[in-house]
């Protein structure tokens, strides 16, 4: 059992949950068709945070040509590239589940206004940008090392 945890605290990134539940987010997750890789983004409100360590994930609703669209997003999966909050919304409940059953304008969540919400957005910008810095750090140390084989050989 152990093994197994030390596993999954190596895939864990710092930052990777930059929002809550309420929160309007766009997902930019990247799909691989053949040998083709592009970013399709997937914007809509964070109803429910599932799960602890590595399996956290969060699931996204929105509203497609009129019908209700929900998607389940692994928090540490690598095919997510990032999470950027659009607006902040102001809940009282953990699971947003009763959206399901709302139509028109009773579905919407309030949106929090205020430097409280300008702090939090800030604090999610700067996680989100963080992120980025570190991958892209990460994918130059990699090409580097590549490069560094390659002349030895």
């Amino acid at each position: 059992m152990d093994l197994i945890k030390t596993i999954e605290e190596q895939q864990k990134t710092e930052g990777a949950l930059n929002f809550s539940v309420g929160d309007t987010v766009k997902v930019h997750f990247e799909i691989i068709e053949g040998k083709t890789k592009r970013i399709q983004v997937y914007e809509g409100v964070v109803i429910a945070i599932k799960n602890t360590g590595v399996r956290k994930t969060f699931t996204v609703r929105k509203i497609s040509y009129g019908v209700g669209v929900e998607r389940v997003f692994p928090v540490y999966s690598p095919r997510v590239v990032r999470v950027d909050v659009v607006r902040v919304g102001k809940v009282r409940r953990s699971k947003l589940y009763y959206i399901r059953d709302k139509v028109g304008k009773a579905a919407k969540v309030k949106e929090l206004l205020g430097a409280q919400a300008t702090a939090y957005l800030e604090r999610s910008r700067a996680a989100t940008q963080a992120k980025i810095a570190a991958e892209q750090a990460r994918k130059a140390a990699a090409e580097s090392a590549g490069q560094n084989e390659a002349e030895a050989k």
